[in-house]
């Protein structure tokens, strides 16, 4: 009995590490108009993804016969069988399509007859109209960054409910946002997008009150640069910077001026 388990064994482990040795890296590029960066690639046949890097440019093993899924939020999932004359050449160039939210035909309105009187009595519109009224989705907030853009597109909708079914049957998975949490992208975009704000909160509050601050005091212009970053450290500061109170701004930063001064002067003893 405990043969007939080792040959199973090395027979499985044998056949496994055949196949396996059939895959090589494919160096892949995915084409669009728009970004291409941190897409997700998945060899759904032997349960290997990877991310596209800044140009769309990827690598990823394979082997004939093989199902890529290359999914993101901006584009319809492709999905690609691996060819003999893939393999021999290497590389693989997939072209993106963007996805189009269509709408539904919208007919607003009595017809009109041509005449200016007449159309504007028998008319039934009223002021103000905008998107919403026309059932329209739209965008009335400040517009993202660039790295928002990033981060809303690695991290958008529920991890539940979004791209549905890949191996068939059992719920829908959003897959770009869950391999992106896996792989860290996600959590690595919230940092560079809270760094963001910071620094152009520190920009707003220098414009703002450098010249107030230190119309009485006379911190080099060098070492202001370092007292600023010195503000931004602290966990209050968006908090601060969000609620744009300039009183607290002011008793915040003029706080962290005497703290900042009696750091310097305790170093300097030292």
């Amino acid at each position: 009995m405990k043969r007939s388990k080792t040959f199973f064994f090395i027979a499985v482990f044998f056949i496994l590490s055949v196949v396996n040795a059939q895959r090589k890296d494919i160096k892949g590029q995915l084409i669009a108009a728009d970004e291409v960066e941190g897409l997700h690639i998945l060899n759904k046949t032997a349960a290997k993804y990877t991310i596209s890097n800044d140009d769309g440019s990827f690598l990823i093993p394979a082997k004939v016969l093989d199902t890529l899924i290359v999914s993101g939020v901006k584009y319809q999932n492709q999905e690609v069988v691996i060819s003999t004359s893939i393999m021999e050449l290497g590389q693989l160039n997939v072209r993106l399509i963007e996805k189009i939210n269509e709408l539904n035909e919208v007919v607003v309105g009595k017809i009109l007859t041509g005449s200016l009187e007449s159309d504007i009595e028998n008319s039934d519109a009223e002021p103000d109209i905008n998107f919403y009224d026309l059932g329209i989705p739209g965008f009335v907030g400040k517009p993202l960054t660039q790295n928002e853009r990033k981060l809303f597109d690695a991290d958008g909708g529920d991890m539940v409910g979004l791209v549905g079914g890949i191996y068939g049957g059992g719920p829908s998975v959003n897959l770009n946002k869950l391999l992106n949490t896996i792989s860290g992208r996600t959590k690595k975009l919230k940092a560079i997008v809270e760094l963001d704000t910071r620094d152009a909160c520190l920009q707003r509050l220098k414009s703002s009150y450098e010249s107030f601050l230190f119309k009485n005091d006379s911190l080099a212009k060098n070492l202001r640069v370092e007292y600023f970053q010195f503000c931004q450290e602290d966990d209050e500061f968006l908090l601060l910077c969000n609620k744009n109170d300039d009183l607290k701004l002011l008793d915040f930063l003029q706080e962290k001026l005497k703290a900042y001064k009696k750091n310097r002067e305790s170093v300097t003893k030292d």
